[in-house]
């Protein structure tokens, strides 16, 4: 079985890698790869590591007619706001979409009015799109004909965190996550704040007193808590290219609870998940991005301070794969049936 697909958006980073992806994906064709800027240009312009690959294809305009026509499924990779023009119409025809966009990965039209300064045009979609992280959703995404995939800050935070949360081993009141994001997470074009002299050799944190990824943070393990958590979230851009690594500063209830305690909690939730590793051991102790470059992986891991009945839950990714297009690829296999891992089971590079 052969899945016809296109990419709606896919100039950027996040659609260079779902490109690089799908290259050596068995089971799939790509229809079209779009571009408002490089139309009827090569991808090999804005992607030189594709060369050999795709038979010289070249990006095309949006043509949503040929596109429906056409595709059996269509990844949707588009700046806030956009994404909701193209999807409705892809979903009238009887198309599967994976949206990589955040306009329908929050359930609740008041939460798009306060994070992104916008009234949700089509409302009646929020209920019937999946919120895309496997590890949660593996179900209903199978099943799904719009899956919106969380954003890579989100993904990493919750995945350090959904174990604790399911099991009620934290206060639930007083959850404080700290990521740290390569500058990749800013996308292709770059602004007064991500060109690379003003990147390189930053730790700096940003949105620090609100970054609209810990909205997706607080639906999803509101969901699991059975109650509406709130939940602080400071973003750091730092020097690196990619890789987002979040620790997530939490309180045990049970101030006795050491780390064996905590890993028996994690290895129950993510003992057969395909794409998470728990990190125990040294020399590598603790989750690390550059471990996980290139690949689907995440890696998480903890601490406990037993002084103080502190945890840190950590969860390292990298940002373009499992916070992107990996993630995406990996919901497609899952709503078309395919082998989870199909096209993304293969390590990350070492070293970086």
């Amino acid at each position: 079985m052969t899945v016809k697909v296109s990419i709606i958006g896919a100039s950027g980073y996040t659609g260079g890698e779902l490109l690089r992806l799908l290259a050596n994906h068995d089971k799939v064709e790509l229809l079209y790869a779009t571009s408002r800027e490089y139309a009827g240009k090569p991808l090999t312009l804005v992607h030189p590591n594709l060369r050999g690959f795709f038979s010289g294809m070249k990006f095309s305009e949006v043509n949503i007619d040929k596109i429906s026509s056409d595709s059996d499924l269509v990844f949707v990779n588009t700046p806030a706001g956009v994404s909701v023009n193209y999807t409705p119409k892809l979903l009238e025809v009887g198309l599967r979409i994976i949206d990589l966009s955040p306009d329908f990965r929050l359930k609740k039209t008041e939460d798009y009015e306060l994070w992104y300064e916008m009234k949700h045009p089509k409302p009646e979609l929020l209920k019937e799109a999946v919120f895309g992280l496997p590890e949660l959703h593996r179900k209903e995404i199978a099943s799904a004909k719009l899956v919106a995939c969380p954003g890579c800050n989100s993904t990493a935070a919750l995945l350090s965190l959904i174990p604790a949360v399911k099991a009620r081993i934290i206060d639930l009141d007083h959850i404080a996550i700290d990521v740290k994001v390569g500058s990749s997470e800013a996308g292709r074009i770059p602004t007064a704040g991500t060109h690379h002299p003003e990147r390189a050799n930053v730790m700096r944190p940003y949105e620090a007193s609100g970054h609209r990824h810990v909205a997706e943070v607080e639906q999803e393990l509101s969901q699991i808590a059975g109650r509406e958590l709130r939940i602080a979230f400071v973003p750091h851009a730092v020097g690196s290219v990619r890789g987002a690594l979040a620790t997530s500063h939490v309180w045990l209830v049970d101030s006795n609870m050491d780390e064996q305690d905590v890993w028996k909690v994690y290895a129950a939730e993510y003992g057969k998940e395909p794409f998470v590793r728990i990190v125990r051991g040294k020399p590598y102790q603790y989750p690390d991005p550059k471990h996980i470059i290139g690949s689907n992986f995440a890696d998480v891991g903890f601490a406990v301070e037993k002084r103080v009945g502190r945890a840190a839950l950590m969860a390292a990714i990298d940002n373009l794969v499992k916070g992107a297009a990996g993630q995406a690829i990996q919901c497609m296999n899952i709503m078309l049936g395919f082998d989870e891992k199909t096209g993304l089971n293969f390590p990350a590079i070492r070293p970086v």
